[in-house]
């Protein structure tokens, strides 16, 4: 990569030493000449460097040359920094009253030190490039210009990207169809059965094992879905740690021991029919497999380990049966070529229609083997070329130097680096910094480009990060990167396919490294420039890289357990002055060194997420080059510098989430470049000095979220709240308005919302906590892009009509507890046709309003035991959303409102009316919701239902309900007193997961109907003090997996002949809590062969534990509370029934 980097570099250079700002700096420290003589020289040896990149490829010692020139280069840039940085420096402190310290840097005497220091510098890197460039005569370079290189944004169609990748994969169809039967078809002995699947990189073994794993059929099949990748490091704590995470979503204390993580893992599993991906598993140890393996076979009848490897022997090790190993080959030449010129035609430049480009581009597919990563990066590649004469250029020239050994990838996706422009082969290469298949966010991907320089801004009229969002997504479309997610860029993410990580890291050579101990750094040499680091090692590893120049340090793991110590801060100072990036996130820092200060390159500087930090030094202001300041998550942190301003080149402040921060510092709105700033403090009592909203007034870069607190202390505010001038921000996608709830403030006219206009282009309003008047602000109607809206505890009567915001999806009204109405027309008057009702509302949230009884201003609301007939009601509002996925209403009286026949997702009801969910159930769905298909009735697509404390909800309109809801997977019935579960039928609810009881009077014993739910795991009765007995039905639910029963005062558990458990095989969790009755634990216990815990709370009447608690084998936890004279008896060693437990492994 030298060849590309050093030709980037000296381009950038060139700049910098034409520029005016450096001609100043030549005249302060008579450097002109210096300066004139440099930028010759290297002019002279840019002119050769394309040639130079050719001859490199078979020339060894040019090779060497170019590492040499890169290495120079770089120096030079540093020193060149140093120049521009005491001109900032300078620049920043004219025109003010200049402190002491810099009076005395710029007295004669000193600047005269400063210019002899720097003129040496300068002459002995002029020494060194012109012995360079003597070097390159011998090799008889030849000068060559390169075309100039047009920009992503310009050169390419304008199109979005929606990232919703991967592009369709093709050929695979017998391979899934084999795959798909395996996991639910076959019948293995094994409750828990591996199937790998073996082929070498880029054949798609990852792409197939998540097709199949978000497949419909399979996620409906299995109670508990995990995916987790492995890769060369085979550490079981690691991978049950990465497992745990992926059925929790957050990782385990990194600090756990084995035992305790396998304990946690066997809670989640155990017991549950589960389906797993160990991705990329590369150790081919038969016990460290086995070791994990153990782990893993608690699980229900019929749960599968889905292990992609490279190795057969992997393979084999995991399954033993040769049939059910699932080999992958490469595609087809039919296959390859359909993929092939998916991708290679899909820019429009090239023509699917044209022989030549047919015939040419038929010849590459094949030649990529059938693989294919191998496709998709050649075919990327060669979209972006618009004759047929370079894509034969292409096949004649460089695919033809590559051997086609079977899997052996890295030259040919090497040849897609090969054809980048420099600028992106320099982005790409930094890459290598990331861990193998770490999940990269993109903003701070694109952040770390624009700190070292990466990033060209050819066009003024586009922000350095739209400039660097270009260079990803042109980096995307050549499969550079793959499992993009997210719409935005700030919520962007991606990861690296692990060849081509091995790309990055070998065009990346010695210039960046991942350092994770002694010996990688003592190797680590003169010329590393980019470091990825083990935080834990950085007190003992940080003096190895003594006099090395390096200008990235970062790590990628929380340690919020480490400190970093101020010695650790002297070490990092001393040693890596040359930084431009700095990532110290998650390091339980408490204190930031003054010294800081002296790494005056740095661009780049994360402290977010280090509690402890309540102050920032002052001298963090003179690092005058600093972009980007990231804090969030400081929570506390009470201030920023009071000498912000002085940060003359801040485009980013991340301080979301500083909880304590009690002010904004002055000076701060004089940061007219500033594009992120996430929180906006006012002062409450303006103690502290801090900032007013008019110093948000010229800060219209700013993108992104805003958040602005504390509004309800602003003095002055209609001129202040005018002054924040936020109708000019056009670039803010979010913002939040949040009042306080601690102000005695009178909240008068004078601080209306109306004088907070934000600009049309907003995508996200959140106002919260405004006790103001009661009328909501003329503004709104123009929000039409706006996408979700959320008002939460305000004094309003009535809000807008939100019916014709075209884009809206999600709506949340919380806390309103004056709102009387959402729509000041009537139904009629607001429906117009029913595709501009609510269009995209996807999502609606209603959470206590208890005075809004209608939807619709004009329309009497209706009690709940009114006599007036349905379809009465009916003709009044027809009015339905029309594609509503998720309902939630509580503690709002709403009897009437547009009907919601089209849910799909979730309908939470509680404290409410039971009207519309009747006019819903009644409807003819096609008369008003045209989205809907005809065939299916109202709610029939509805997978959570959970309703409480319906007034009016009785047996039969529950059950004509039930009758509907054939897709629910989950149901909460709870406060229904009307309700009779026994008179219900079950029948339709195939589907059902997961039923919750509660609180329901009538209930005496379990429904008959209940033995239809042949999918229900979950069953919790609570409360249900008429509850008798779980007979006749219960010994029906065999698929059960976890029981809870809860203040039920009349149920018998036990008696003469119940023998309700013994075909409950599955069951793993069973508590029982507050059961008078419960005078002992019955016989039946001892067919729960594959329980896993055992809760007992509350009991007051149990007394002992029976024999039978020694044949559950697999119990982990015994859970024992409230019942004094057990837990005597089951003390450790010396307890009566102490024997009767002891294997089990925790009981508390």
């Amino acid at each position: 990569m030298a060849e590309a980097i050093a030709f980037d570099i000296a381009a950038e250079l060139i700049i910098k030493l034409s520029s005016r700002a450096l001609s100043q700096v030549g005249l302060w420290w008579n450097l002109e000449h210096d300066i004139h003589d440099l930028k010759r020289t290297v002019c002279q040896i840019k002119a050769v460097l394309l040639d130079a990149e050719e001859k490199s490829v078979t020339d060894n010692l040019v090779k060497v040359w170019l590492e040499e020139l890169k290495d120079v280069l770089y120096d030079a840039d540093d020193l060149l920094d140093d120049f521009s940085t005491e001109a900032l420096r300078k620049d920043v402190s004219g025109g003010n009253k200049l402190t002491k310290e810099v009076r005395l840097f710029f007295s004669s005497s000193n600047q005269f030190a400063y210019g002899l220091k720097m003129g040496r510098k300068m002459k002995a890197i002029k020494a060194r490039l012109a012995s360079i460039e003597r070097e390159a005569n011998t090799f008889g370079f030849i000068p060559r210009d390169r075309p100039a290189e047009t920009s992503f944004m310009t050169k390419r169609r304008q199109q979005t990207h929606s990232f919703e990748r991967e592009d369709d994969i093709i050929g695979r169809d017998d391979d899934k169809a084999a795959l798909l039967k395996l996991v639910l078809e076959f019948q293995s002995e094994e409750n828990v059965y591996i199937i790998p699947i073996v082929g070498f990189g880029g054949l798609g073994k990852t792409a197939l094992a998540q097709l199949v794993y978000n497949h419909e059929m399979v996620k409906n099949h299995f109670a508990l879905m995990m995916f987790a990748s492995v890769s060369d490091d085979f550490d079981v704590k690691v991978i049950v740690a990465n497992i745990i995470k992926s059925v929790t979503n957050q990782a385990p204390d990194q600090n756990l021991e084995m035992d305790q993580l396998q304990k946690q893992l066997r809670d989640k599993i155990d017991g549950k029919k589960y389906l797993l991906v160990l991705d990329d598993i590369w150790d081919d140890d038969p016990e460290k497999w086995s070791r994990l393996k153990k782990l893993l076979m608690g699980g229900a009848k019929g749960s599968r380990i889905i292990v992609t490897t490279r190795s057969l022997r992997v393979a084999e090790i995991t399954n033993k049966c040769p049939s059910h190993v699932l080999k992958l080959k490469g595609l087809s030449d039919d296959d390859a070529w359909s993929l092939f010129k998916k991708i290679a035609f899909e820019q429009g430049y090239a023509d699917s229609t044209n022989s030549a480009f047919v015939e040419v581009g038929r010849q590459i597919s094949e030649r990529c083997g059938g693989v294919p990563l191998a496709i998709r990066t050649i075919a990327g590649t060669l979209s972006l070329k618009k004759t047929a004469n370079e894509w034969h250029s292409f096949k004649e020239n460089e695919l033809a130097k590559i051997s086609q050994i079977e899997g052996e990838l890295l030259p040919i996706l090497k040849l897609s680096y090969d054809h980048l422009p420099s600028h992106l082969k320099h982005c790409f290469a930094y890459c290598r910094l990331y861990p193998k298949d770490y999940r990269i966010e993109v903003e701070e991907l694109v952040q770390f480009w624009i700190a070292q320089g990466f990033i060209k801004q050819l066009n003024q009229g586009q922000s350095l990060e739209e400039i660097g969002f270009g260079y990803f997504k042109d980096l995307v479309e050549r499969s550079f990167f793959q499992e993009v997610e997210g719409d935005l860029m700030e919520e962007m993410t991606c990861k690296m396919h692990d060849l081509m990580h091995d790309v990055a890291e070998s065009v990346a050579g010695m210039e960046s490294s991942i350092v994770d101990s002694n010996k990688i750094a003592s190797d680590v040499g003169e010329k590393c420039r980019h470091i990825s680091i083990n935080p834990l090692l950085i007190p003992s590893l940080i003096p190895l890289f003594k006099g090395k120049k390096l200008r990235t340090l970062l790590h990628f793991q929380d340690n919020n357990d480490q400190k970093l110590s101020d010695e650790t801060w002297d070490l990092i100072i001393a040693n890596c002055g040359c930084l431009r990036v700095l990532k110290l996130d998650s390091m339980g820092i408490r204190k930031i060194s003054p010294s800081i200060c002296k790494l005056k390159h740095l661009r780049y500087l994360d402290l977010s997420w280090n509690f402890n930090i309540k102050i920032l030094p002052k001298s963090i202001c003179k690092i005058q080059n600093l972009l980007a300041l990231k804090l969030d998550w400081c929570d506390g942190l009470q201030e920023l510098p009071k000498k912000i301003e002085k940060l003359v080149n801040l485009t980013h402040i991340g301080c979301e989430g500083c909880l304590d921060l009690t002010h904004m510092p002055r000076g701060i709105g004089k940061l007219t470049s500033l594009e992120t700033l996430r929180m906006f403090v006012v002062d409450k009592d303006g103690s502290h000095g801090g900032a007013d909203l008019s110093e948000l007034r010229l800060l219209n870069n700013l993108r992104g979220h805003l958040e602005i607190t504390n509004l309800g202390f602003v003095k002055n505010a209609k001129e202040k709240f005018k002054a924040a001038n936020l109708k000019e921000k056009q670039h803010l996608r979010s913002l939040h308005l949040q009042w306080n709830v601690d102000s005695d403030d009178d909240y008068d006219d004078e601080k209306s919302l109306e004088d907070l206009q934000p600009h049309p282009n907003l995508k996200q309003l959140h106002i919260a906590g405004w006790r103001g008047d009661a009328k909501f602000p003329s503004w709104l109607s123009l929000l039409t892009n706006l996408v979700y809206m959320t008002i939460h505890r305000g004094n309003f009567k009535q809000i807008p009509s939100f019916a014709q915001f075209p884009c809206l999806k999600r709506l949340t009204i919380r806390y309103c507890t004056k709102l009387e109405y959402m729509d000041d027309n009537s139904p009629k008057g607001s429906q117009g046709e029913a595709q501009s009702f609510f269009p995209s509302l996807k999502h609606l949230s209603l959470w206590d309003c208890p005075n809004m009884k209608s939807w619709w201003r004009t329309t009497k609301p209706i009690d709940d035991d009114s006599n007036e007939d349905d379809t009465t009601v009916m003709g009044t509002s027809t009015m339905a959303f029309p594609c509503l996925s998720s309902l939630t209403i509580q503690n709002c009286p709403l009897t009437l409102m547009p009907l919601y026949p089209s849910l799909d997702d979730k309908l939470e009801l509680r404290n409410t009316s039971s009207r519309p969910l009747k006019q819903t159930i009644k409807m003819n769905i096609n008369a008003k919701a045209p989205s809907t298909s005809t065939s299916s009735l109202p709610l029939s697509k509805l997978k959570s239902f959970d309703v409480h404390n319906i007034e009016g909800l009785y047996t039969h309109t529950l059950d004509e309900c039930l009758q509907h809801l054939t897709s629910l997977k989950r149901l909460t019935i709870g406060d229904c007193k009307e309700v009779d579960l026994e008179g219900m039928q079950w029948e339709p609810l195939k589907n059902l997961s997961h039923l919750e009881i509660d609180n329901i009077p009538k209930l005496v014993s379990l429904s008959i109907w209940l033995q239809h739910l042949v999918q229900l795991q979950t069953l919790k009765i609570h409360n249900c003090n008429g509850l008798r007995s779980l007979l006749p039905v219960f010994q029906h639910l065999t698929f059960l997996e976890e029981f809870e029963v809860k203040d039920c005062k009349k149920l018998e558990l036990s008696g003469a002949g119940i023998q309700i458990f013994q075909d409950h095989t599955s069951l793993r969790s069973l508590r029982l809590e507050h059961i008078p009755k419960c005078r002992h634990l019955p016989k039946w216990l001892q067919h729960l062969t594959n329980l896993q815990g055992l809760y007992l709370v509350n009991l007051p009447n149990l007394t002992s534990l029976p024999d039978e608690m020694r044949c559950l084998t697999k119990l982990q936890i015994l859970y024992i509370n409230g019942i004094p004279q057990l837990e005597e008896r089951c003390r450790k060693d010396i307890g009566a029934d102490w024997h009767k437990i002891a294997h089990i492994p925790h009981i508390w």
